[in-house]
């Protein structure tokens, strides 16, 4: 079982930056897939990115692709999110997840471990 904590959230003008973090709990981080996905209101749960268990294979959702960066740091049990240039349909509350397959997936079924989420906020 796994924990997992969100960070960085926050409120920052179109073309800003902002870093998000994920500190999981337990001693098996490193054996799980990690992802990030996000929920607008009254949209569903999207894939934005996720990471294998050593960080060398990412995949990111073409909406975030080329702005986006997905890292983890497995000897401080964290996932971070790097966000570039945002966009206001960027905004969102943003979940870390965790999933013990060990191949990256966009699916969000494939998921055991969500956080509770943290809001970013795009404005224009």
């Amino acid at each position: 079982q796994v924990q997992l904590v969100e960070s960085g959230g926050g409120l920052v003008q179109a073309g800003g930056s902002l870093r998000l973090s994920c500190a999981a709990s337990g001693r098996t981080f490193s054996s799980y897939v990690m992802g990030w996905f996000r929920q607008a209101p009254g949209k569903e749960r999207e894939f934005v990115a996720t990471i294998g268990l050593s960080g060398r294979r990412t995949l990111y959702a073409d909406s975030v692709k080329g702005r986006f960066t997905i890292s983890r740091d497995n000897a401080k049990n964290t996932v971070y999110l790097q966000m570039n240039s945002l966009k206001p349909e960027d905004t969102a509350v943003y979940y870390c997840a965790a999933q013990t397959l060990a191949i990256p997936t966009m699916l969000k079924g494939a998921y055991d471990y969500w956080g509770q989420g943290t809001q970013v906020t795009v404005s224009s």
